[in-house]
């Protein structure tokens, strides 16, 4: 899997030095990332907006059933 930033980048070569990740997997995902120009940082995804919940399905079915 490629790097996806130069943080990530920085982080795995962080773990090599304390030995948490082998050199083949850093070298892996070096090798995956070719020499792409990294951001310094990737943004989160944005968050999705208010979801319907049932009870609010449930009230509206209530609503319609009592005016017929």
């Amino acid at each position: 899997m490629p790097f996806k930033s130069q943080a990530q980048r920085r982080k795995f070569a962080q773990l090599l030095v304390e030995g948490k990740i082998t050199n083949d997997t850093f070298e892996e995902w070096n090798r995956e990332t070719g020499g792409r120009k990294l951001p310094e940082h990737v943004r989160g995804r944005a968050k999705s907006g208010p979801r319907k919940t049932v009870r609010t399905r449930r009230r509206a079915a209530k609503r319609k059933r009592a005016t017929k």
